[in-house]
């Protein structure tokens, strides 16, 4: 008993701090926001119980709503896109470029992972601007100047292109990880059977990927979700309410209006999102192994 009390303790010992870390910088500020999502709070004077004010504002907040579809539009154009750009990149890469040039293709696409997304709506912004390269190449072909990020319909397509460019290089490492561990006989054995490379990458690659395609979905729609450093370097949420999004709100009612209160509201709001997303995957992950069993 003493040796299994001995090591039981040590085993504690060794998950204490890490235990400890996440009690403060997780567990306990969630618990927080929970508790003033039900107060007016400005920082400044004590926190007052409010109840379900603050939720029943949000059923009537024009910015919640705009939020919520900014959000969504994001989400869906910025994973389906990115997931098939990464996974076509990697299948190629791993087929024709297992040589330098391939690696020194995903180092350059990685490149923009490990960028600061302050400095990459920086220089998209430069990009983009009535008088930056994309419109001086769009005007070589008799285009007219597009204003990317004035224009209501065009600011939020403008932020999903540099998110998708600034993304596929992290999806693009996972897949080439998972092909690189599909066994090679596989693809023998079909190139006897006379199979071609689309039918090989549709019948072999795809369905040996597919748990790895829904950890890149998963991640990719946690990621959209919580966007804010692109929107707020390139437009600020404007024009109009036409980019704002989930966490731009909470930044502006927390930092601007000071109403953390409310803040703390929307922030539940996106957590109840984000964990709903993550059970979904887990759900999806399990049954997935459940049949491949």
């Amino acid at each position: 008993m003493k040796s299994k009390q001995k090591e039981a303790l040590t085993g504690i010992a060794y998950v204490l701090p890490s235990f400890i870390l996440i009690m403060v910088f997780s567990l306990v500020p969630i618990i927080m926001n929970v508790y003033f999502s039900f107060t007016k709070y400005n920082v400044l004077q004590p926190a007052q119980f409010v109840g379900l004010k603050n939720y029943a504002r949000m059923l009537k907040d024009s910015y919640i709503w705009a939020s919520l579809k900014n959000t969504a539009i994001f989400t869906l154009i910025t994973v389906p896109v990115q997931t098939m750009l990464s996974l076509i990149f990697a299948a190629v890469i791993a087929q024709r470029f297992q040589t330098r040039f391939g690696n020194f293709i995903k180092s350059s696409l990685f490149i923009p992972v490990i960028a600061s997304a302050i400095l990459v709506g920086t220089l998209w912004s430069i990009l983009l601007s009535p008088t930056g390269v994309v419109n001086h190449v769009l005007g070589l072909f008799g285009i007219p100047h597009i204003n990317w990020l004035g224009g209501k319909s065009t600011s939020l397509i403008s932020i999903c292109i540099t998110s998708i460019w600034k993304n596929v290089g992290y999806f693009l490492v996972i897949y080439y990880a998972g092909i690189m561990n599909i066994p090679r006989s596989l693809y023998e054995a079909a190139e006897v059977d006379g199979a071609s490379t689309v039918q090989n990458f549709i019948y072999i690659t795809l369905p040996s990927l597919s748990s790895v395609t829904f950890l890149v979905v998963t991640l990719g729609t946690i990621w959209s979700f919580q966007v804010f450093d692109l929107v707020y370097t390139m437009t600020g949420g404007g024009p109009g309410m036409s980019t704002v999004t989930l966490v731009l709100t909470i930044y502006n009612t927390a930092f601007k209006e000071y109403n953390m209160g409310y803040a703390s509201a929307i922030a539940l709001l996106m957590f109840v999102f984000v964990l709903f997303i993550s059970f979904m995957q887990k759900l999806l992950l399990k049954d997935r192994g459940e049949e491949a069993a």
